[in-house]
């Protein structure tokens, strides 16, 4: 494989939007970006505008941050001043190599070297298209797979050998070559018909497939009076949409739909899609099913009792 050259992209151009790289330099050719027609996404009020790769190096920085909860393994890398969507990557750091969740839009030297100094990247998870960014240049940078759901391929821009678009069971092992399982990818589907979340030990990387809330946030532990007290019930942790920005909620099918695959495993933490949205907690999973009753509730779905059956 050829070295990689972090300037062979300089050209290429960024949608100021969404952050998804084009392999297009000519701007009368790219008039504008199919991830912010869709209606889960949008362009801004003052329209629809493109950046190159080298004026996001010249203007951004990824920096690296310990995600919320104490374990060591995992770090959060966001780019600042906030770049488009403004996601972060969680870089997985297992014996067995690392994995990056979901990517970011910058990939400069300076990042590169950080990661390689960490161990590199055995393999990169998207969770779905909005933060398909610039990927298949992080994949060509560490010469790894990208595992991608087949149901979203017709998003992608670019193509590579290193994508993987794996489809069929709803669990993907996300292996090192020539190493052991490490993580699994699971599709839930919702966000995206192939919107995965990444399960690595007690942890469940949730991106936006699970949107967290500000009550998932919140804390009750006391009053304002150092009192000790408990969550209020009917507080939801997480939202579950079709479209965030548009607010543009799932029906109670999907919703229902995504529980009878996540009910299979356990988990007692998740990582939302940006820096600061960590929730450890022992009932976390409860909590997921609590949220998803609240919402399927307000939205009417008529078959509440079907919960009685999970």
């Amino acid at each position: 494989m050829a070295a990689y050259d972090p300037h062979a992209t300089d050209d290429y151009l960024v949608c100021t939007a969404c952050g998804t790289q084009f392999p297009v330099t000519d701007r009368a050719a790219l008039p504008t970006c199919r991830i912010c027609d869709d209606p889960r996404q949008f362009t801004p009020p003052a329209g629809q505008s493109f950046i190159t790769m080298a004026e996001v190096r010249r203007g951004y920085r990824n920096v690296f941050h310990a995600a919320t909860g104490g374990d060591e393994r995992l770090t959060s890398i966001a780019s600042e001043p906030k770049l488009a969507i403004g996601q972060r990557a969680i870089l997985v750091r297992t014996p067995a190599g690392n994995i990056l969740w979901d990517c970011l839009t910058l990939i400069n030297e300076e990042t590169v070297a950080r990661i390689r100094a960490l161990g590199g990247l055995q393999a990169i998870v998207i969770s779905h298209p909005h933060y398909y960014s610039s990927h298949v240049e992080w994949a060509a940078a560490f010469d790894c797979p990208v595992y991608l759901r087949a149901e979203d391929r017709a998003w992608t821009v670019q193509q590579s050998p290193q994508q993987v678009f794996w489809d069929g069971d709803d669990v993907q092992p996300v292996c090192v070559p020539g190493g052991e399982s490490t993580a699994l990818a699971i599709r839930l589907g919702g966000h995206f018909p192939g919107s995965q979340v990444l399960l690595f030990g007690s942890h469940l990387l949730i991106a936006d497939t699970l949107v967290t809330t500000p009550a998932g946030l919140g804390s009750w532990a006391t009053d304002a009076l150092g009192t000790p007290r408990g969550r209020p019930a009917g507080m939801n942790s997480f939202a579950f949409m079709w479209s965030i920005p548009n607010m543009i909620p799932l029906s109670g099918e999907e919703v229902f739909a995504m529980w009878a695959i996540l009910k299979h495993h356990d988990f007692t933490s998740t990582h939302g899609a940006f820096v600061g949205v960590d929730i450890a907690d022992p009932n976390i999973k409860q909590r997921v099913l609590e949220s998803m009753q609240i919402q399927t509730k307000f939205a009417g779905w008529a078959r509440q009792d079907a919960w009685q059956s999970v």
